[in-house]
């Protein structure tokens, strides 16, 4: 993505969640600039924090003792629980010199637990502070720390590249040099020469999952970015795949809402679909009534009305899976459902 877009990806993170975006980008390309910009434009004061001077003390703060209890002193960047809606900058993140300086920061750019603060130390960042990080690639030509994969696991990768519309629109605004601006209309690739493709090992984890699922419940994204965004978070090809998934509506399984609650729309596509589909429907079952087991009598006439139309073998290992939910075992266990019911329930005894 170019810095205009980066911009409007990050106004989107920063305003509707808790995630940490972190800018990945060649030197010169705009990372900070277009931070400071995207903070001016949604009215968030602007903090950067220039990791690779810093010490872990800069960080968390003097020790002081107060009677004899240790404490550590508030950082002067620290934004104040008081203070306007801030933005802390973690500019180069990969070039703290020190390693203890990148174990301090760890915690602070990790998105807090639902219900916790964003900490650092003892420090608490009020909720509405948040942060956001870059980098430059660690691709050998930079003086920069690998990040390990916990901590990558931890942010929103945004890939930035150069893009002579985009510089081209800031050259105007900025009303840089006539003659530079019209040498590189002619000339745009000598605006800036790409350094090597930016490779981090960004793959799929059940966080990574998390924080696509915040992400589409949250934000709207142009649909030329949504798949970036994602191949941030989960990898490239994981990201590709689901977006495929996303567009293929024909082929994505019934959810368990849909099975619950519109049996009556969807029971034709609930016996049409191929088994591997189908136990994609199962495990989001199984899955939502795990966590609420109470279902209306209505939803309970469907969930035997779906289990009539699955396959013997499919049907067994169901019915298996639900009995192990009380309160399910008991609704679906009543005389009434016994034509559907009773021969699984028969089976598995057998098996026992």
């Amino acid at each position: 993505m170019n810095i205009e877009q980066m911009k409007s990806v990050i106004k989107e993170i920063i305003t509707k969640t808790d995630l940490t975006p972190c800018v990945v980008g060649h030197r010169g390309v705009g990372k900070s600039a277009g931070i400071i910009q995207a903070c001016r434009e949604i009215d968030r004061k602007y903090v950067s924090l220039r990791l690779g001077q810093m010490e872990v003390g800069d960080l968390v703060g003097i020790p002081f003792r107060d009677g004899t209890v240790m404490h550590w002193s508030r950082p002067s960047w620290w934004p104040g629980d008081d203070e306007p809606p801030t933005v802390v900058h973690c500019d180069e993140l990969n070039r703290a010199q020190q390693e203890d300086t990148l174990q301090a920061i760890f915690q602070f750019v990790e998105p807090p637990a639902e219900g916790l603060f964003r900490s650092l130390h003892t420090h608490h960042l009020s909720k509405h502070h948040k942060v956001v990080v870059s980098i430059n690639p660690p691709d050998g030509t930079y003086q920069v720390a690998t990040l390990d994969r916990a901590l990558i696991d931890r942010m929103v990768m945004l890939f930035v590249e150069t893009d002579y519309s985009c510089w081209a629109s800031y050259a105007a605004r900025r009303e840089l040099s006539g003659d530079v601006r019209q040498f590189l209309a002619g000339n745009s690739a000598m605006l800036a020469l790409q350094g090597a493709p930016m490779e981090l090992q960004v793959e799929p984890t059940e966080r990574g999952w998390e924080m696509v699922s915040i992400l589409r419940k949250s934000c709207r994204f142009p649909g030329d970015l949504e798949m970036e965004v994602y191949a941030g978070i989960v990898g490239k090809e994981a990201a590709i795949t689901f977006m495929r998934w996303l567009a293929d509506s024909k082929g994505r399984p019934l959810s368990a809402g849909q099975i619950l609650n519109d049996w009556h729309l969807v029971a034709g596509q609930a016996a049409a679909q191929r088994d591997d589909v189908q136990a994609a429907s199962i495990n989001d079952l199984v899955a939502t009534l795990q966590v609420s087991p109470t279902v209306t009598n209505d939803q309970e006439v469907n969930l035997v009305a779906y289990i009539a139309v699955l396959p013997r073998d499919l049907r067994f290992g169901f019915v298996k899976s639900l009995l192990k939910i009380p309160e399910v075992a008991l609704g679906i266990a009543k005389d009434t459902y016994d034509a559907v019911i009773f021969d699984a329930i028969q089976t598995i005894s057998r098996e026992a």
